[in-house]
């Protein structure tokens, strides 16, 4: 199933205009180029409308959110949803501050997102307006296990209807779904939680996939997060005993550059529920 979506990738290599933030915009662009796409980075409100028509998808996350910055993503934004351009979001830490969340719940209401990635924190964040107290992190009752699984996909699932959009909760347990199909995805590494950034990537994955399978952005976000997940289980297996949490980084870029589609058909660890 996942197979020709990175061949697609591979073959468009679509330039995705990232408004990101600055702790992973270097890694973000790293594995864009990894994977087969083009990045670019682009966040001045004077430029970032042009560079997004010049693109064939969008990325916006509130990782290091400024002021500066959001009449650049509304303008990008806006720009994409006219031009028919896929948009991933990643509303990192979007519960912190009233900040962040006024401003996500403002692109929510003017925007067309394609897709959204976060962990369960982040999404409650979204649809109920919480705060959070673990910062950019999940909170320790906000990650999906086997005993809550049911709850998360109808909470996933109702989002994503409401939204009109794919919803990619990730964490332990991965969740995609469009509110009527969702993907239960079982790839990664607990270590990919030592290295800043890994969701990051995996949003910057996203909008690359989306943005070469624009007619399947269902397909596409779930075939990112099992191309990110198999990508940290074979960093960790490189591993020696003298590498660490540097190393798994960089591991995890390299795993991307020779992930090939068949080792993406035959390692995704996934199944499909229906609502």
């Amino acid at each position: 199933m996942f197979a020709s979506i990175l061949e697609n990738v591979r073959a468009k290599r679509p330039l995705v205009h990232n408004i990101t933030n600055y702790v992973t915009a270097n890694d973000c662009a790293n594995l864009l180029l990894a994977c087969g796409a083009s990045p670019i980075m682009a966040d001045d409100p004077l430029e970032a409308e042009e560079v997004t028509a010049l693109s064939q998808g969008l990325h916006l996350n509130l990782g290091t959110l400024h002021s500066q910055t959001v009449p650049a993503m509304f303008a990008s934004g806006r720009k994409a949803n006219a031009l028919g351009l896929p948009i991933v979001l990643d509303p990192v830490g979007a519960g912190v501050s009233a900040f962040r969340r006024e401003t996500v719940q403002k692109l929510l209401d003017e925007i067309r997102f394609s897709a959204i990635r976060g962990n369960f924190s982040e999404f409650k964040a979204l649809a109920l307006g919480s705060e959070s107290i673990r910062g950019v992190d999940a909170a320790a009752g906000d990650r999906i296990t086997e005993e809550n699984l049911d709850q998360a996909i109808s909470f996933a699932e109702a989002f994503a209807r409401q939204k009109n959009t794919v919803a990619a909760i990730t964490g332990a347990i991965d969740l995609v779904t469009d509110g009527t199909k969702t993907f239960r995805i079982r790839n990664g590494h607990p270590a990919m939680g030592s290295v800043t950034g890994t969701g990051c990537q995996l949003s910057a994955l996203t909008a690359a996939f989306v943005s070469a399978n624009p007619e399947r952005p269902l397909e596409a976000t779930a075939a990112a997060v099992c191309a990110m997940g198999i990508a940290g289980e074979t960093a960790y297996r490189r591993l020696s005993s003298l590498d660490g949490n540097a190393s798994l980084r960089a591991y995890i870029i390299d795993a991307i550059y020779r992930l090939t589609p068949e080792q993406l058909e035959n390692e995704a660890d996934w199944e499909i529920r229906r609502a």
